[in-house]
């Protein structure tokens, strides 16, 4: 993501710019990203324990794809809640999973859920925490909507090389300064002692963090910038705001940072998932 989730007032309304963000973020977010969050879903519903005929909550849903991947495994007799503070991320994820019946769509703050306490046999968040103003207190409430003996699983990036956007967000940061905050933002979570800490700390028990890594192979330059030179998801959006001229350097600089021929590309991504259960 390329701004920080901050609370701010922009015509009157709190955090509005901010959720315009994230609705911008909706555009084309699958096209950029969906088949690199789709290797490693299993990995965070593994975490959280998803399994037949439970109650699922998968907050900052975005899209729905893990959402999507939760309801293959809660069947028929289970229910998914999918949630997110952007409307239009709600509605993407609406339009994939819609036609389901044992999901239901919510525009939820994860600081601040409108859920009873023990809602929730599961909870899912994926590549969403590090982008709460208050992990801490996105935990608590994780914790709080969960059942006893239920778990809570979230998906965070660990360091700018490993992941699918970060040499694009790196090449951007030098001609657009507010990434650099959003950088650090989007890997404020990727020590692993971090968040332990930050899980004792919100009151789960049988903590588990754990890293998977996986390398993405296109067939060409153009096959891996080309959605982000669409506009897809946030690191595409901010990339169309720029003049063309530095459009071009930008494109030029990470193609070279990734070898520089145009021929096939490799990247390497690393994602972190930290769980805990509520005893």
């Amino acid at each position: 993501m390329i701004r920080t989730y901050t609370e701010c007032k922009f015509e009157g309304q709190p955090m509005a710019k901010e959720l315009a963000y994230h609705d911008e973020a909706a555009v084309g977010y699958d096209r950029a990203f969906a088949h690199v969050s789709r290797h490693f879903l299993p990995f965070l519903l593994s975490a959280a324990r998803v399994a037949s005929g439970m109650k699922v909550l998968d907050i900052a849903t975005g899209t729905g794809l893990a959402a999507a991947e939760s309801l293959l495994v809660v069947g028929p007799t289970g229910h998914v809640v999918a949630a997110d503070v952007s409307e239009a991320m709600v509605g993407q994820a609406r339009q994939r999973l819609g036609a389901a019946a044992n999901v239901t769509f919510a525009v939820e703050d994860g600081q601040s859920l409108s859920f009873a306490d023990c809602s929730f046999d599961a909870l899912t968040c994926s590549l969403g925490l590090m982008f709460f103003p208050d992990p801490s207190r996105g935990l608590s409430e994780f914790l709080r909507v969960l059942r006893p003996g239920g778990r809570a699983a979230a998906s965070v990036a660990t360091v700018p090389e490993r992941t699918y956007n970060g040499r694009i967000n790196t090449a951007m940061a030098k001609h657009l300064p507010a990434i650099s905050e959003a950088t650090a933002r989007t890997f404020s979570l990727g020590d692993s002692a971090r968040l332990r800490q930050l899980l004792e700390k919100a009151g789960f028990q049988n903590i588990e963090i754990t890293s998977q890594a996986h390398r993405f192979k296109m067939p060409s330059f153009d096959a891996y910038f080309g959605p982000f030179e669409r506009g897809g998801g946030s690191t595409g959006q901010a990339y169309l705001t720029l003049p063309q001229s530095v459009r071009d350097i930008v494109r030029e600089e990470v193609q070279r940072n990734l070898g520089g021929t145009g021929g096939p590309v490799e990247i390497e991504v690393e994602y972190q998932f930290a769980s805990g259960q509520r005893c």
